[in-house]
């Protein structure tokens, strides 16, 4: 009798140490879902940035005004028949 006793005092703490200390523990199940809410923010970010991005190729595809102005800014082109004026700012040299 006192052998399964003890048998199943072993067994008990065996179970008792995979759910305080082994993987599936209480910590382990506390770390994995810090981890995902980590996750579901960086996700979040890259939809966003995903939208946004959706938007702007939408517009470099149907319409000609993002291209110009993408023109402009990235390639400094400048229409026909404009005057291209460059102002130096003479303090910072």
């Amino acid at each position: 009798m006192r052998w399964i006793f003890v048998l199943l005092l072993i067994f008990f703490l065996g179970l008792q140490y995979r759910l305080w200390v082994g993987e599936g523990s209480w910590a382990h199940i506390v770390t994995l879902e810090k981890k995902i809410a980590n996750q579901e923010e960086v996700n979040g970010h890259l939809v966003q940035r995903n939208k946004s991005l959706e938007i702007e190729i939408f517009g470099l595809k149907n319409g000609l005004e993002s291209v110009e102005e993408r023109a402009r800014s990235d390639l400094g082109l400048i229409k026909e028949g404009e005057t291209f004026y460059l102002l130096v700012d003479e303090n910072k040299q």
